[in-house]
């Protein structure tokens, strides 16, 4: 099939490469020209695994090409996937300026039949204002379709390639069969492609990430109750895990959810409901309660130091809100570098791929290091924010050298209390009772 994607974000170049991937002709469309021209030498704009080799391999096979003009991509498609940003407005609502921009558009410049395809995750009834932007121009038969994606960051081209369920919201039976016959070839284990009407679709997306980031939030809730009363969150976690009406998965506590998704998808369903006339209650504490998180650690830090940490300087393994990318948005991390800084604290940074996102945002506020024992020297202390398996097994020796005191918050819980008691490391984690070493060298 010949297929046009509008976008090349993590969601618009994951689509696009992995169709190609499966024989079909790809247009991907950015108005940014700096980026097209990148691509087109051949060079990956966002860090995710795999990508890279797919990327390259259909650019040289001919059957991935890039553009500005959305005109003569959209005029070569069958197909249209808008893979757009829908951004958060100061309310918590999903912006659509981008998404109705392009439909607008579009309404122009198709003189057959297309299937356009809604792939940003938006609000409950986005299709038919996709459909009324697009027919105030055109003057041929379309349809529009739902079609959101279950993508997550570090594991997507493993997930559009290998999907649990593709979901599919359209009203057409034309349409219908178009999308059944561009998805069979990635659900050939026999995983479902789910019809549906689209505003069902637009909401699934958005039910699900709520939910995830509901487990996430309770297990957030649950540690710090552990702390409180003397209980260890990793056997409560097993423990309810274990349970196959709950299951393992987003069982971890940590220092909050981040990203590109369930910030935003959360503050839009909140705000969905709220124009619907109702009010979501376990969404808004989710969202208060995950706000709150993102500087637990800060708070365990200042707690540890009396209060004052000004002119301390401390050691952070971990920028990016979760390992395997590069995406910093909403990570905790830099929620609690603002507040470090803020009391007058020094911060040396560390992390495998997201230190050029960091340094357009924070510049040289602070230190950025060539790896992560480099960013331990002269530190009071190590705090772990992103999971990167690089930091799971560290030489401790090494990092006690190089702290003035061997102290670690750990945002992540990777490391084992009864090891950092042998090793004589102060160690503050999550959801478990502190590790009180004699915290000299």
């Amino acid at each position: 099939m010949n297929i046009a994607v509008v976008g090349t974000g993590y969601v618009g170049l994951v689509t696009g490469t992995c169709f190609a991937e499966t024989g079909n002709h790809v247009i991907c469309v950015d108005i940014d020209k700096e980026k097209v021209q990148k691509m087109k030498d051949g060079k990956v704009p966002i860090y995710e695994p795999h990508l890279d080799v797919l990327f390259e391999r259909n650019i040289r096979q001919g059957r991935l090409h890039f553009t500005t003009d959305l005109k003569s991509a959209v005029e070569q498609a069958q197909i249209i996937f808008l893979a757009l940003p829908t951004p958060p407005g100061e309310d918590g609502s999903a912006d659509l300026k981008y998404v109705l921009g392009v439909a607008e558009e579009l309404g122009k410049i198709i003189t057959d039949y297309k299937v356009i395809v809604d792939k940003s995750t938006v609000p409950v009834g986005t299709a038919e204002k996709v459909r009324e932007a697009i027919a105030r121009n055109a003057k041929t038969p379309f349809d529009v379709a739902s079609n959101p994606e279950f993508l997550r960051e570090g594991y997507a081209v493993d997930d559009f390639l290998k999907p649990d369920r593709v979901v599919v919201g359209t009203s057409s039976a034309r349409a219908q069969k178009v999308m059944e016959d561009l998805y069979k070839p990635f659900v050939r284990q026999g995983n479902p492609i789910i019809f549906m009407d689209e505003r069902s679709a637009e909401l699934t997306k958005y039910a699900a990430n709520a939910f995830l980031a509901t487990k996430i939030t309770f297990m957030n809730e649950i540690a710090n109750f552990c702390e409180a009363v003397g209980a260890d969150v990793d056997k409560v976690r097993i423990g309810m895990g274990t349970d196959t009406r709950i299951g393992k998965r987003f069982l971890f506590p940590g220092i909050g959810y981040g990203g590109s998704c369930f910030p935003k998808d959360v503050q839009a369903l909140a705000k969905s409901g709220k124009d619907a006339g109702y009010d979501f209650k376990v969404i808004n504490s989710v969202m208060q309660v995950n706000e709150r998180q993102k500087t637990t650690l800060t708070d365990k830090i200042l707690k540890h130091y009396g209060g004052n940490i000004k002119g301390k300087r401390f050691a952070m393994w971990g920028l990016a809100f979760k390992p395997d990318t590069d995406d910093i948005r909403e990570a905790p991390a830099l929620y609690m570098i603002d507040a470090l800084l803020e009391a007058g604290a020094h911060v040396a940074v560390f992390d495998p791929e997201a230190m050029e996102n960091v340094r357009r945002s924070k510049g040289d506020t602070v230190t950025f290091a060539k790896d992560e024992y480099d960013a331990l020297q002269d530190a009071d202390a190590l705090i772990v924010a992103t999971e990167w398996a690089l930091f799971r097994t560290p030489d401790f020796h090494r990092v006690a050298a190089a702290l003035k005191d061997r102290t670690i918050f750990d945002g992540r819980n990777l490391y084992d209390t009864d090891e950092m008691r042998e090793l004589g490391f102060h160690y503050v984690s999550i959801g478990r009772q502190a590790v009180n070493a004699p915290n000299k060298k």
